[in-house]
């Protein structure tokens, strides 16, 4: 019987359990070495059963076969995710143990329940959409940048922590988690984008309003703005500064930054390195017309920030997180207020370029049309 692709992606993700209980409890398949041999093993398994079921369509996107791999990932860190938090048990204990053993950690559980949902949500909505032949373009961009900002501070943050010290073989199967999501987003960014067309004369009016004519992209920049100072602030925080208002914020308000396993330091860096440029560049974006790149990069940045703020929010109040780092009691409006804020505005910025694109668009020659979209 043949299923759908979108079906067959379905089914293969959730054979992860079965898989990861049966490795549970099978001795021999819990030596380091077979471990890693067993987890490319499944993974290629899975590219071939995804590739298979594809076999009726005439032309496949490269990306369904990236996406039908994470998904049966999505699925194996959600499991993760649950048994660390008790629901479920009998299926990660020779993992931890032989494999990976930062994943108990409370930034690995709240990592892995994003993967587990939203991941997962986002990855069978596209595999849908290639399968029914619709664009999936700008989801893949907001799973793009919330993967490669989720690998870019799990790697370094396994190394530069307390876990450093002893990495295993499983360790390894991380790097083409790196290795294909920023080989998907190339691809992406390089694909035409499809774009409304709109009225030039709707877009030039748009384009001469100055900043003040438009109040919403104001209160973006301001909000922006803020976001940047907050950012160079956490950054000189985590670097030792020793002005006493730094001293006092990683005490007094999120000690979790100073928690040894290495995490937070490194999305603290992520956002000041990373974060902190493409801020800027959005600013200009909102201030200069036909910067038709934003509604890219907002939804890349959106993806990044929200997955980062979620884990780094979550583990700084998860029971995994030692008393000591955790965000203290008196504090713990402020402080998660301060990082949901941090975490909303790059997400109603590409809300706001998505929802609005005149002022972002080239000005188009009155007549070129194509089906009421335009290929830019």
């Amino acid at each position: 019987m043949n299923f759908p692709p979108e079906i067959s992606v379905l089914i293969l993700s959730l054979t992860a359990p079965f898989v990861l209980y049966t490795m549970n409890h099978v001795s021999w398949l819990q030596d380091p070495q077979v471990i890693l041999a067993i987890g490319i093993t499944v993974l290629t398994t899975v590219f071939l059963l995804a590739n298979l079921s594809m076999k009726s369509m005439k032309c496949t996107d490269p990306l369904f076969y990236v996406f039908a791999v994470f998904a049966f990932t999505s699925v194996v860190a959600m499991t993760n995710a649950l048994q660390q938090d008790g629901f479920i048990k009998g299926f990660m204990d020779f993992y931890i143990s032989k494999g990976e053993p930062y994943l108990s950690t409370a930034h690995c559980i709240m990592m892995s329940y994003w993967d587990g949902v939203v991941h997962y949500g986002l990855l069978l909505i596209m595999v849908h959409r290639i399968a029914a032949g619709k664009p999936f373009r700008s989801l893949a961009l907001v799973w793009a940048g919330s993967m490669i900002a989720n690998q870019i501070v799990f790697i370094p943050g396994i190394i530069v922590g307390k876990y450093g010290k002893n990495i295993q073989p499983a360790f390894w199967r991380n790097v083409p988690f790196l290795v294909l999501p920023v080989w998907a987003a190339a691809k992406l960014f390089n694909r035409p984008r499809e774009l409304p067309i709109i009225p030039a004369d709707k877009v030039e009016a748009q384009q001469k309003k100055g900043v003040l004519s438009r109040p919403k992209d104001l209160l973006l920049i301001l909000s922006l703005s803020a976001t940047m100072i907050f950012t160079v602030f956490r950054g000189f925080v985590v670097l030792e500064c020793s002005l006493d208002s730094c001293f006092n914020y990683i005490y007094q308000y999120e000690p979790y930054m100073k928690d040894n396993v290495g995490f937070p330091k490194v999305t603290i860096m992520v956002f000041l390195f990373y974060g902190f440029p493409l801020l800027t560049a959005c600013i200009y974006g909102l201030y200069t017309p036909g910067c038709t790149w934003m509604l890219d990069w907002t939804l890349f940045l959106a993806g990044a920030i929200a997955q980062t703020q979620w884990t780094h929010t979550g583990a700084s109040l998860h029971s995994r997180t030692p008393f000591t780092y955790r965000i203290p009691k008196d504090e713990w409006r402020l402080v998660v207020t301060l990082n949901v804020l941090y975490m909303l505005v790059p997400v109603l910025l590409a809300v706001r370029c998505y929802t609005d694109q005149a002022f972002f668009l080239k000005n188009i020659p009155p007549g070129q049309t194509s089906n009421g979209k335009k290929k830019q």
